[in-house]
């Protein structure tokens, strides 16, 4: 059982800017608490998210000394992924690929396919360089544009993930539409098709439908989730303000407290 702990999420969408003390010693914090991965920063362009324009700088200032804890960064091309690949410290690369062309284009100004080889490349420079490369399935559940959506379709981009071996998937829910109807089809179909990828959730939730999509993907065989402390960062794209990331507070109340 693995609980990413996002703080890069939860902070990526907050306009005054965050001094790098204060990330650093919050995320030192959360290197003591024992989360598999945390997911702490992204070298993307400044100019998209000026959050974490000082990734590489919170980075020299992290304690890994006595953590547990592994890094991931996100990133969106390969010049990203080759300024994460120079720190030793990082043990994975996180890359956002979109179920919906639409979203896919607006993001990176490429079709699904020209990701598909961009992913490619960047995981052979994570293998090259000793990282793991997680690609996170965006738009999974759903998207807004009225754009056909079928599981079927997060399938084959699975298939299509697994023949360049990749063994980390996290299925992204964008806009904040996952529900057990269309959670349980996908973990359970995928999870037995590739039992030798790790597929993990990355849900954004209100706080009134937390445990049913976790249960729902955990009872379907998944044994990753992403998570904020008090769901913190936002779901700009939901419907629903109050639609934020899943609250590590509320995974680790359901995992201790008898599954539900």
């Amino acid at each position: 059982m693995k609980i990413i702990e996002c703080p890069r999420d939860a902070m990526q969408g907050i306009k005054e800017f965050i001094p790098t003390k204060k990330k650093i010693d919050y995320i030192n914090q959360l290197l003591k608490v024992g989360f598999d991965t945390i997911d702490f920063g992204s070298f993307v362009s400044p100019k998209v998210i000026p959050q974490l324009k000082d990734t590489a700088e919170v980075l020299s200032g992290l304690d890994l000394s006595s953590s547990s804890s592994k890094l991931l960064s996100i990133i969106a091309n390969i010049r990203g992924a080759e300024d994460a690949c120079n720190f030793d410290e990082i043990n994975y690369l996180g890359f956002p690929l979109s179920v919906s062309e639409e979203f896919q284009k607006r993001n990176t100004n490429k079709s699904i396919n020209e990701a598909l080889n961009t992913v490619e490349e960047i995981q052979n420079l994570s293998v090259k360089n000793n990282k793991e490369l997680v690609v996170y399935l965006s738009m999974a559940f759903g998207n807004p544009y009225g754009e056909n959506y079928h599981p079927d379709i997060v399938a084959e981009l699975t298939h299509q993930l697994h023949k360049i071996e990749i063994e980390i998937i996290a299925l992204s829910d964008t806009i904040g539409v996952s529900e057990p109807d269309n959670i349980v089809p996908l973990f359970s179909t995928l999870s037995t098709e590739y039992p030798n990828i790790e597929i993990g959730a990355h849900f954004h939730t209100t706080i009134d439908k937390w445990e049913e999509k976790v249960d729902s993907a955990y009872k379907n065989g998944c044994r990753r989730f992403d998570s904020a402390l008090k769901g913190y960062g936002g779901c700009p794209m939901a419907d629903d303000d109050l639609t934020g990331n899943m609250p590590t507070e509320k995974l680790i109340s359901y995992f201790t407290e008898g599954l539900g």
